[in-house]
């Protein structure tokens, strides 16, 4: 059965702004007393919100002061501003689910505005997704909880057991599994191990996403 509406994560999924972001965090945690490299940063955290990283941090010894989060963003969002690129395939993926007459939205733990920075560089998508953006500034709890896809499928219209989600981080597909929801795993530099083991199907070319979901 062909879905009622497809929820895409953003980072990751639609845009290739992790290993950027992942760079200046670990960077970042470095000149606070915590060495880190990007490949942990994405082990531990990927998916998660930047709160959460600052909590974590902390209890590990960072030092991460009051406006910690807004700093970190404002290196984020200059470094994304540069030039973020999107995942090969996304938008062949769209023009599927438009041809097929299946709404799809963008559900991310990532704030509004960072949204604003990367899909804001490519202002065609950034238009076609006008109205179907949500942040986990909109619900009450952040992912792994289920409620920002909850929120993306009312907004919808569509019924949360006939919606596929598109993650590529355990958090966001535990998410979607809790909310009653497929979930596919994008996996392009991996097995999908991590993605399999909490209940998603793993894929690992996005152009392949369109027969997948039927269309």
């Amino acid at each position: 059965m062909r879905p009622a509406a497809v929820l895409f994560d953003c980072d990751g999924v639609i845009v290739d702004s992790e290993p950027l972001t992942d760079r200046i965090i670990a960077a970042n945690l470095t000149r606070n007393g915590l060495p880190m490299e990007p490949d942990l940063v994405r082990a531990l955290f990927r998916g998660g919100t930047m709160l959460g990283v600052a909590e974590a941090a902390r209890t590990h010894g960072a030092r991460i002061h009051d406006g910690w989060v807004d700093d970190v963003y404002a290196e984020i969002f200059e470094a994304l501003a540069a030039g973020t690129p999107l995942i090969e395939g996304i938008i062949g993926v769209f023009d599927a689910l438009d041809a097929a007459g299946i709404p799809f939205a963008v559900g991310s733990n990532g704030p509004h505005r960072k949204m604003a920075v990367t899909l804001g560089q490519h202002p065609a998508l950034h238009l076609r997704l006008q109205g179907r953006i949500f942040s986990r500034e909109d619900v009450a709890r952040p992912k792994p909880a289920p409620d920002l896809y909850l929120h993306a499928a009312n907004r919808l219209r569509a019924e949360p057991a006939r919606c596929v989600v598109i993650e590529d981080s355990a958090t966001g597909a535990r998410a979607a599994l809790d909310a009653g929801m497929a979930c596919m795993g994008y996996a392009p530099h991996d097995d999908g191990a991590a993605l399999a083991a909490v209940g998603a199907r793993p894929f690992h070319r996005m152009t392949d996403l369109p027969a997948l979901l039927g269309l």
